[in-house]
């Protein structure tokens, strides 16, 4: 995408837009990633697209940038669109000849092959799944693998026993999912756990007793809606009852 120096308006990082907004980038205090006259390739994330020379917001949220020159809308879906190279958390539903199918919650499921695994597979319907998408587009049928580039599980594969799974909205994900996350910290200082983040919205947390687990499920699926205030006064109010 080639941004021209013009506008309709410039919106600063963390601002909320709605859908039908239309703006385009120009250096200033905010935001810097044109010189004038020179034109810059910009990438365009979730809820947004181009709309001539400008970018034209498709999802309400709150505007979202990571250098160098990537912006997206962060808003509170809770549909999941699978992307290639994204991971996610599965439900295993069919074990069909040498091919599993696999529900991650998006509008069909999507094919595992028994190959896709280091080692022999051991799933069966049912069981919980975290892999990784190498097909994803709306042409072919969503295809997952439980194995890296270099044939090594790297994490993936069929959950163990125990643990929870429940949902959160895809924004929520993400924030986990950040460089320096403020929320898993304080969750991780609060209550040592085992957590596995699936880009569909789906977590597994296991932890040291069933009560604690359920404690912390509550928690993150709390943080959707909170903000920073809230969550941390949240935190300390649990902590205090954990003392």
């Amino acid at each position: 995408i080639k941004f021209q120096h013009s506008c309709f308006f410039l919106p600063k990082v963390g601002e909320v837009l709605l859908p039908g907004d239309e703006f385009c980038f120009q250096t200033d205090d905010t935001i810097s990633l044109t010189d004038p006259g020179r034109p810059e390739k910009v990438v365009c994330g979730p809820g947004l697209r181009r709309s001539g020379d400008r970018l034209l917001v498709c999802k309400s949220g709150v505007l979202r940038h990571k250098q160098p020159n990537m912006f997206w809308m962060d808003s509170q879906q809770r549909r999941y669109v699978p992307a290639k190279g994204e991971t996610v958390i599965g439900i295993v539903t069919v074990k069909s000849g040498d091919v599993f199918k696999v529900d991650f919650g998006g509008s069909e499921q999507a094919s595992l092959s028994y190959l896709a695994f280091e080692g022999r597979p051991r799933g069966t319907v049912g069981d919980l799944v975290f892999s990784q998408f190498i097909i994803a587009n709306k042409d072919m049928e969503p295809e997952l693998v439980c194995m890296d580039s270099s044939g090594r599980a790297n994490g993936m594969g069929v959950f163990g026993g125990g643990g929870l799974l429940f949902i959160v909205s895809l924004g929520l994900v993400r924030r986990l999912l950040a460089p320096h996350s403020e929320v898993l910290a304080d969750l991780q200082q609060l209550f040592p756990c085992e957590l596995v983040l699936g880009m569909n919205g789906r977590l597994w947390v296991r932890s040291s007793s069933i009560q604690q687990t359920l404690v912390i499920a509550n928690l993150l699926q709390s943080c959707d809606t909170m903000t920073a205030q809230q969550r941390q006064q949240l935190f300390r109010r649990v902590a205090q009852g954990a003392l």
